[in-house]
């Protein structure tokens, strides 16, 4: 097929107006482009006080590709476009012979890396057990519900634990600094599982928390159809080794399960897993991760930052940003995790402990816009060498959040003017929190490091610079943000992906080996096919 990039068309085009583009700059006839498929939409508003574009990137199949790719038309009319022809790559599932394997594999956790390797485990006819501490995802959204509502949590099903990982209350963002050639079998298996179609092309994909929990289901029962075991409610609480290899497992401390392979899909909330691994000899090691708050706007503020007079545009949606500063303290301030028309959320997964998160539905719809805004801490900050130091450290600042806020889970909130002078806010203006079951009026600094109050005071009237209004008086921090990435790694050979104990497979984010549900996915595919092989 044939492969052009960088078509660029205002925003109020048609669709047959891309199929003429894409014909004149190939000097064919209009007829001649029917079967063109867009890879790529991305919206460019470097202009927007004028114009706002999108620049498409599709595939087009015709009769004699490299002959046309030698006309002289061609080379004149797309010496600004990326132009070749390609072979769409195809991901090749594996099966094995059932019969030379005696045990089942286990698969902990339900997030993307759980997923997607139990997915593979149960193509391939290996019938996995996949087990998850949490509920299902109807059981977790009554549980979430329930705790926003009234402040009641249930440690082993909320927004970090349960069907999907903690992707499922979030944007259901897809963007990933990775190249990989597994992602469009990841993004193909999302939408076969319901996710919306626009995620093959969008250049900034997002399925929403909406519909992720569709999608979560669907590939559940997937795995339950080709022979494999889905169990809730069931957490790994012990492993059995001799002679460095993995005998079998203990389920809710009373179930044992002989099995040779263990996938640790488990996501970065489930320390007390972390501890027992820790006990039985895992090799465990410090990984840099950051720390900070969320940031609340109104999205219509955002919305005009981004695009200006087109800010009402529905085609363009909910405007996102990405931003970045340097302290000179040689700390890096960054957002992560933006999530348009999106909401903060009660992260807690133990009690007496503060952690928000941000969400978004499909639409972006929400009034308010917000992202973490967070900076970097290393193993220097944590004051211990141990592997699970960057746990306590966690720990330390939720806690302390938890009691500014009243010891009730409500979350300490301060308008950034307030911050920026260093005085506790005393009322909400424009910018509503959106963070339940309810907020307290402080100063962060009492529940953040003082290198990270400093950082952020510093890097606002940066970013400000970046986007207008960005530092206004008004927005709201809502602390504290401690869970963006694991704190640690879980060791593991780079060739047989199996820990310093043979049979025990480290996963995805809370393994230390991803950054979010696409890089964890493929991490996840990339620890089943490593099983796979072993047969």
């Amino acid at each position: 097929m044939l492969s052009l990039q960088q078509i660029t068309l205002p925003i109020d085009h048609s669709k047959n107006d891309l199929q003429e583009k894409i014909a004149d700059l190939l000097g064919i006839d209009v007829d001649e482009v029917k079967d063109f498929k867009i890879t790529k939409r991305a919206i460019d508003s470097r202009k927007k006080r004028q114009m706002i574009f999108f620049v498409y990137s599709v595939m087009i199949e015709l009769e004699d590709e490299s002959k046309l790719l030698k006309s002289k038309t061609v080379q004149q009319n797309t010496k600004h476009h990326r132009i070749e022809i390609t072979k769409p790559y195809v991901y090749e599932e594996l099966k094995v012979d059932t019969k030379k394997f005696k045990t089942r594999p286990v698969v902990v956790g339900t997030g993307p890396a759980g997923m997607f390797s139990a997915l593979l485990l149960a193509r391939a006819g290996l019938k996995p057990i996949v087990i998850d501490r949490g509920g299902d995802v109807d059981a977790r959204i009554r549980d979430v519900e329930k705790f926003m509502n009234t402040g009641e949590l249930n440690t082993e099903s909320n927004i970090q634990f349960g069907e999907g990982g903690a992707g499922t209350f979030s944007d259901g963002k897809l963007n990933t600094l990775i190249t990989n050639p597994r992602i469009k079998y990841i993004f193909d298996e999302f939408v076969n599982a319901g996710a919306p179609d626009t995620i093959l092309w969008d250049a900034k994909p997002h399925i929403g928390t909406d519909k992720i929990r569709k999608v979560a289901k669907n590939i559940r029962k997937q795995i339950i159809d080709l022979g494999g075991e889905v169990r809730f409610n069931t957490e790994l609480t012990d492993i059995s080794i001799k002679d460095d290899k993995l005998e079998s497992i203990t389920l809710n401390d009373e179930e044992k399960i002989e099995t040779n392979h263990l996938v640790l899909a488990i996501g970065y909330s489930a320390r007390d897993t972390y501890e027992m691994l820790y006990e039985r000899k895992i090799s465990i090691e410090q990984k840099p991760f950051a720390i900070g708050v969320r940031i609340e706007h109104k999205a219509e503020m955002i919305n005009k930052s981004q695009y200006d007079k087109f800010y009402k545009e529905k085609k363009l949606g909910a405007a996102k940003y990405k931003l970045v500063a340097h302290s000179d303290n040689n700390r890096s301030v960054y957002t992560f995790c933006m999530c348009p028309g999106g909401y903060v959320m009660p992260s807690a997964s133990g009690e007496n402990e503060v952690i928000t998160n941000g969400m978004s539905e499909y639409a972006q719809d929400g009034e308010n816009s917000n992202a973490a805004l967070l900076v970097n801490v290393n193993g220097d900050d944590f004051g211990s060498d141990h592997p699970l130091a960057g746990i306590e450290f966690q720990r330390k600042w939720e806690k302390k959040a938890f009691e500014l806020g009243g010891s009730n889970y409500h979350a300490p909130v301060q308008l950034v003017g307030d911050f920026l002078k260093k005085q506790k806010s005393d009322k909400i203006k424009n910018v509503k929190p959106t963070y339940k079951p309810g907020i307290t009026l402080s100063s962060l600094d009492d529940c953040l490091p003082d290198f990270v109050a400093d950082s952020l005071r510093e890097a606002l009237p940066k970013l400000d610079n970046k986007i207008k209004g960005f530092a206004s008086a008004n927005a709201v921090l809502t602390a504290i943000e401690t869970r963006s990435s694991s704190p640690l790694r879980i060791s593991r050979d780079k060739e047989t992906m199996q820990s310093n104990i043979a049979g025990i497979y480290p996963a995805g984010e809370g393994a230390g080996y991803a950054g979010g549900i696409v890089s964890s996915a493929a991490d996840g595919m990339r620890v089943g096919e490593a099983i796979i092989s072993t047969f």
